[in-house]
């Protein structure tokens, strides 16, 4: 029997974690500083995905570490353009589409929560770490879109969803009254 949705998450974000904590950067970062911070932020974009698109990605990650690749290091070289395009897939574009659509229709709906973020979000950071999954992943995290879109759900609102729960908010909903009471 394979492992479950949650070890799945746990796994990967373990794995992560000690590659981003190995990360080398220019200057100091505080994101490194908060490990906790990581791994909250990593399981909210996980726990949308399928069981498949886990094992694979999974399975992405002991192969990097098998060739002594630090995936997060490659994803933000990406994003700082300091290496050349990791991974051509057109997959990656159609990814990329979808979230940036689903975050757009997080800002128009909860301006005060989520304001002028969709083209950092998605364009770059997502595009940057899509690189370092391999073609079986991209394909897996696809399907999991489009059986989204089929059932009506946005899955970046269901990330935030969970998000927010985690940190003490019922919803989206409420962060969005707190945000526009604090105006």
């Amino acid at each position: 029997m394979g492992k479950s949705h949650d070890e799945l998450v746990q796994e990967i974000i373990s794995i992560e974690l000690r590659m981003f904590l190995t990360v080398q950067t220019a200057g100091p970062t505080t994101c490194q500083d908060q490990p906790e911070t990581f791994k909250l932020m990593r399981r909210a974009g996980f726990h949308v995905l399928s069981t498949e698109t886990l094992e694979s990605y999974h399975q992405d990650l002991e192969e990097a570490l098998d060739e002594d690749r630090n995936l997060v290091t490659l994803k933000y070289a990406r994003i700082d353009e300091l290496i050349p395009c990791l991974n051509d897939n057109p997959i990656i574009g159609k990814i990329v589409e979808i979230e940036e659509r689903w975050f757009k229709e997080l800002e128009t709906k909860y301006p005060s929560t989520f304001r002028n973020r969709a083209d950092f979000a998605a364009g770059i950071y997502l595009r940057s770490e899509l690189e370092t999954y391999s073609d079986r992943t991209l394909e897996l995290y696809l399907k999991d879109l489009a059986k989204a879109l089929d059932e009506g759900r946005n899955l970046t609102a269901e990330r935030y969803n969970y998000l927010f729960k985690q940190l003490g908010y019922n919803s989206i909903d409420d962060m969005e009254q707190e945000r526009k009471k604090a105006k």
